[in-house]
C-alpha cells in the first residue's frame, strides 16, 4: 500500500475518534517522511467562508495537522510508546486568499524528532518552534498563501 494512503487512512481515523473537526475537513497526506510533512485540505463547499476562498479556521487546522502529525508519528517510536503534545501559542500571517487545494507543509521533522528524544531521555516538556507553510500550487504554485508558527510542546511519560 502507498505510504501516503496507509498515512491518510491512520490520519483520518485518527481524526474521525479524536479530532472530529479535523475529521470534517477532510484531510490527506501527499507526503511523510522523517523529515517532511505534506497535508493537503481540498476546496469545497465546507471549507469556504463568505468571499470564496478557504475560511481561516480551515487553514488553522491545515497547520495544526501538519505540525502535529508530524510531532505524533516521532512520538509513537519512544521505547514506551507514552508521549503527548500540544500546541502551546499559534502565529499566522494570511498571505493571499487561498482559492484551491490547500497543501500544508512542515520540514521540522528532525528538530521535532530530536525534541522528542530530549523529552524521552528527560522527562520534562520540551518545547519547539514549528513552521509550516500553506500552497494552493494550481493557483501560486509554491508561493505562500498563509505562514505559520506554532510552538510544539511535548512530554514523554514512563
Amino acid at each position: 500500500m502507498n505510504i501516503s494512503i496507509k498515512e491518510t487512512i491512520f490520519l483520518r481515523a485518527f481524526s474521525f475518534y479524536k479530532i472530529p473537526l479535523l475529521f470534517f475537513v477532510n484531510p490527506s497526506v501527499v507526503k511523510m517522511t522523517e523529515e517532511e510533512v505534506v497535508i493537503a485540505i481540498p476546496f469545497h463547499r465546507r471549507n469556504k467562508n463568505h468571499l470564496g476562498s478557504m475560511y481561516f479556521g480551515v487553514l488553522c487546522i491545515g497547520a495544526d495537522a501538519a505540525g502535529g502529525f508530524i510531532a505524533a508519528r516521532a512520538l509513537q517510536k519512544v521505547k514506551n510508546g507514552k508521549g503527548s503534545l500540544i500546541f502551546k501559542d499559534f502565529q499566522a500571517k494570511f498571505l493571499k486568499r487561498p482559492e484551491g487545494r490547500t497543501l500544508f507543509t512542515c520540514k521540522d521533522g528532525l528538530a521535532i524528532k530530536e525534541a522528542v528524544k530530549k523529552a524521552e531521555e528527560s522527562l520534562e516538556r520540551v518545547e519547539l518552534p514549528v513552521t509550516i507553510i500553506a500552497t494552493v500550487p494550481e493557483k501560486s504554485g509554491d508561493e505562500p498563501v498563509a505562514e505559520f508558527v506554532l510552538t510544539l510542546s511535548l512530554k514523554v511519560k514512563r
